[in-house]
């Protein structure tokens, strides 16, 4: 069986980068791997989705510490479900739902986000004080003094010393988040080669 995965595996790579490289038949039989992929794919979002909720039931029916918390989330997740398949992604009631929800709980944790990298910053200047930990502490209060609205803010000579501070420190975010976003892209090769070889087997086997 071990075997029969990492044939499947290794063929379904290799069709996709002759469809890639070649096109013509190739590129169809790619779309065709690629279509039963997102198939799959989806197929194990729905498992995840019956075993979350099979887990929390599990944890209601035993009352289990927090069981409430279990409760929210099933009927949370039920009620969205039924309201999305009754009403439709596209309708404006339900678009508006989800960014009433969603805008606020992104906005919550950018918040604790930034409180956190503060924290983070002072305890690394108390651990290890360097060049490197002194930008990292002035960067961020100054990017966060430059997108704090304040009554400030108004003045125009503010707004462009806002501006100013914003646009250095994106500068510095840019090249930051292009670096990740390459490592990234680098790690997703290497880990796609060494799947397509064999050495590594996350659909099971040694």
């Amino acid at each position: 069986m071990r075997v029969i995965t990492a044939v499947i595996a290794i063929t379904a790579g290799v069709l996709v980068l002759l469809g890639i490289f070649f096109g013509g038949v190739f590129d169809v039989i790619r779309l065709l791997v690629t279509d039963w992929t997102i198939i799959i794919a989806g197929m194990a979002v729905l498992v995840g989705v019956l075993n979350l909720v099979m887990v929390q039931w599990g944890k209601i029916s035993t009352r289990q510490k927090g069981w409430g918390y279990s409760v929210l989330l099933v009927v949370s997740l039920l009620g969205a479900a039924l309201y999305g398949s009754i009403l439709g992604l596209d309708n404006s009631i339900m678009k508006f739902t989800v960014e009433a929800i969603i805008i606020p709980v992104e906005a919550s944790l950018l918040a604790i986000l930034a409180v956190t990298l503060v924290y983070a910053s002072i305890r690394l200047l108390r651990r290890r004080t360097d060049m490197m930990s002194v930008i990292f502490l002035i960067t961020l209060v100054l990017f966060l003094l430059a997108i704090m609205p304040t009554p400030l803010s108004l003045d125009p000579n503010v707004q462009f010393i806002q501006n100013s501070i914003i646009g250095f420190v994106g500068m510095i975010s840019r090249g930051g988040a292009r670096g990740l976003l390459i490592g990234v892209a680098l790690g997703t090769l290497l880990t796609g080669l060494r799947v397509l070889f064999g050495i590594d087997r996350p659909y099971g086997g040694k």
